[in-house]
């Protein structure tokens, strides 16, 4: 069954006309979400720490920032877009006592409602509104008249409204012109959570660190070369994926390239990683891994800070450090 795919023609946008929309957090999503929507014509008001280099870019870009408690007392519409395991402080301490039958919840992650870490009151309409994109890319698409593509999910329909007001909102931030996906809290948690873990955050570095570590280790090559072909050309594939696909990717590179990659590369990554990665979809899904990283947050973080700090370490990071030296075309413009 092909999916369903809404676009600005799809959303009524009235329905969000006469609320108060509050964005709590003016990070990466909430500085271009916030943007779009007043662009957009709604009403906006942005909450952030008073002080904080947030809360100077959100005076910088024409809103006068208030605190969390504040913006949920005004608004209509709270959508939370402070990182995740944040969320349930401020949503406990700043949020709560200030929801009213008929309030909407907006989320961009549905990490905390899908593991009741935010348990919303059921007189409240609660939506998502996920951009496939970085917050400078839905900005920047914006202000060229376009969008990114993003999904919609609704979890709790309190007001008969909420599919409404989630079309109308992912309209406001540009999506209805590239394209609105629906799915659900579940779907949108699960997937993001799998995606990280076995493939683009952690499967790329561990496959990354070991072949750099096989060429340096056991084929006694030089790290910088290593560091060439492991980790440096990645960009080149990866952009490749991006522009086409596979198929893009494959029909780009050279024969020999194509031939080595369809032959070996099952010899690494084969049913026994299937396999692997089947158990990190169950810990996902059976919500081991939400409560080990919601205990780790408790207990101040110390496994991350240690895998942190092997990661400084490693021979791949200092090489490259040294490399990235002799690029001037990847630093940033003063």
């Amino acid at each position: 069954m092909d999916i369903k795919v809404y676009y600005d023609k799809d959303a009524d946008k009235s329905v969000l006309q006469d609320k108060k929309i509050a964005v709590i957090g003016y990070g990466s999503q909430g500085h271009a979400q916030a943007q779009n929507l007043k662009e957009s014509g709604y009403d906006v008001i942005v909450a952030e720490v008073e002080g904080s280099d947030n809360y100077k870019l959100a005076k910088k870009h024409g809103f006068e920032p208030v605190t969390a408690a504040e913006a949920s007392q005004k608004a209509d519409i709270i959508q939370i877009l402070v990182p995740d395991e944040v969320q349930k402080a401020i949503y406990t301490n700043e949020i709560w006592d200030n929801l009213t039958a008929g309030n909407a919840l907006v989320f961009s992650h549905g990490f905390n409602i899908h593991f009741n870490q935010i348990v919303p009151p059921e007189d409240v309409d609660v939506y998502m509104v996920a951009p496939k994109g970085p917050g400078h890319l839905v900005r920047r698409e914006y202000e060229k008249g376009k969008g990114v593509p993003s999904l919609i999910a609704v979890y709790q329909d309190a007001s008969g409204n909420a599919k409404d007001l989630a079309l109308a909102h992912a309209s406001g931030i540009g999506a209805g012109k590239a394209g609105i996906i629906e799915t659900s809290f579940e779907e949108e948690t699960e997937t993001d959570l799998f995606g990280e873990q076995a493939v683009l955050c952690g499967g790329v570095t561990e496959l990354i660190k070991a072949g750099f570590e096989t060429l340096v280790e056991e084929g006694g090559y030089q790290p910088e070369i290593a560091y060439f072909e492991c980790l440096h050309e990645l960009k080149l594939i990866v952009d490749l994926f991006y522009e086409g696909g596979i198929g893009n990717m494959y029909y780009s590179v050279s024969d020999t390239a194509e031939y080595g990659g369809m032959t070996c590369g099952p010899k690494v990554i084969n049913d026994e990683t299937k396999e692997r990665m089947k158990d990190l979809l169950e810990d996902i899904q059976k919500g081991k891994f939400a409560k080990d990283w919601i205990l780790e947050n408790k207990a101040g973080r110390p496994e991350l800070e240690a895998r942190r700090a092997e990661h400084r370490e490693l021979k791949i990071e200092k090489v490259g450090k040294k490399l990235r030296d002799m690029m001037p075309w990847l630093k940033k413009d003063e």
